[in-house]
C-alpha cells in the first residue's frame, strides 16, 4: 500500500509526515528532521496515521504480517522440536554403538512368500511383522536383537514341498545405520553394499537346514509359526563362505568374498576357525 505523504502523529516527536517506506522500514519528517522507524511494528504503539481508510487497510496489513508472524514462529518451534528429537535419537544411536555387545544369535532368517521374494530383492527390505497379542498389539514387531553385525537370510519354501526343503534365496548386511531396538516401522533395510541374490540353480544347492539345528531337537526340521528366527552368528558365515564358493560370476563371486570378510569382521569371527556346517539335514 502506498503510505507517501500520509500524515501522522507519533508520541514522542509529534504531527510528521511519510516520506518514504518499503516492507520493514518507513522514514518520517517531523519539521526539522527525517526519522527511521520499523516498519509496521511502529503503528502499533507509536505511531497514528490520520487517514482512517489508510489506516484500516494498514491494521488489516498488520493482522495478516502478525498471523504470518506467528506462523513462522511455530514452524521454528517444531524445527527446533524436531531438531532436538533427532539430537537425542542420535545420543541414544552413539550410546547403544558405544555399549553394545555381539549377541551370539543376532542373525536373522526370514521365510519369504511369493510376494515378498519379489518385494524383498526389488525394494531390498524386509517386514518383522506385527505383534499378535500384549497391550501392543498390532504394532510392528521390534527386532531388537539386529545390529550392524546383523544380517538377514531370505529363505523359502514349496508348500508342497517338506520343510527340510527349505532354500535360501538371497542375504543381506543390515543398512549401515540400523539399529533393532529403535526400529518403529518393522522394516529391516539393506545394508548398500553388502547383498547376495542366488539364481535359481544356486538357491537349489543352498539348503537352510544345511546349517540350522535346534540343538534341544536336533533331528527335527520344524518352522512352526512366524516370518522369522534369529539364528547363530558362525551358521551365517558358514552360509556366506559356501556362497563365496558357489558363485562363478568373478565380480559376484568378489562381491560374496568382501561381504563374507566384513560380516566376520563385524561378528570377530576368524575364517581358520570356523567349523563344518553341521545343521539338522546333515545330522539325518
Amino acid at each position: 500500500m502506498n503510505l507517501i505523504n500520509k500524515k501522522v502523529t507519533h508520541k514522542r516527536f509529534g504531527m510528521g509526515s511519510i516520506v518514504k517506506h518499503n516492507d520493514s522500514r518507513i522514514v518520517i519528517n517531523f519539521a526539522s528532521e527525517n526519522k527511521n522507524f520499523v516498519f509496521p511494528d511502529v503503528f502499533e504503539k507509536h505511531l497514528k496515521l490520520h487517514d482512517k481508510v489508510a489506516a484500516n487497510s494498514l491494521e488489516k496489513v498488520i493482522q495478516k504480517m502478525e498471523v504470518e508472524r506467528k506462523e513462522e514462529e511455530w514452524k521454528k518451534e517444531e524445527e527446533k522440536k524436531l531438531q532436538q528429537k533427532k539430537l537425542e535419537l542420535r545420543w541414544e544411536h552413539e550410546k547403544l554403538m558405544k555399549n553394545h555387545k555381539l549377541h551370539p544369535e543376532s542373525q536373522m532368517v526370514f521365510w519369504c512368500d511369493t510376494e515378498e521374494q519379489n518385494n524383498s530383492f526389488s525394494e531390498w527390505k524386509v517386514f518383522s511383522g506385527v505383534l499378535k497379542s500384549g497391550k501392543n498389539q498390532g504394532e510392528p514387531n521390534k527386532p531388537i536383537r539386529l545390529h550392524q553385525n546383523s544380517a538377514v537370510l531370505l529363505t523359502t519354501r514349496d508348500s508342497s514341498l517338506p520343510e527340510q526343503d527349505r532354500r535360501i534365496l538371497g542375504v543381506y548386511m543390515v543398512n549401515e545405520n540400523f539399529i533393532g531396538k529403535l526400529c518403529e516401522d518393522g522394516f529391516i533395510p539393506a545394508h548398500s553394499t553388502y547383498r547376495l541374490q542366488l539364481t535359481e540353480k544356486e538357491s537349489e544347492q543352498m539348503l537352510f537346514w544345511n546349517y540350522y539345528v535346534n540343538e534341544k531337537l536336533p533331528h527335527r526340521m520344524t518352522w512352526n509359526t512366524g516370518k522369522y528366527r534369529y539364528f547363530d552368528n558362525l551358521w551365517m558365515a558358514q552360509i556366506l563362505l559356501d556362497i563365496v564358493s558357489l558363485k562363478s560370476d568373478p565380480k559376484e563371486r568378489e562381491l560374496a568374498q568382501q561381504f563374507f570378510e566384513h560380516f566376520c569382521k563385524m561378528n570377530q569371527i576368524t575364517e581358520q576357525e570356523l567349523p563344518k556346517p553341521n545343521g539338522a539335514l546333515l545330522r539325518v
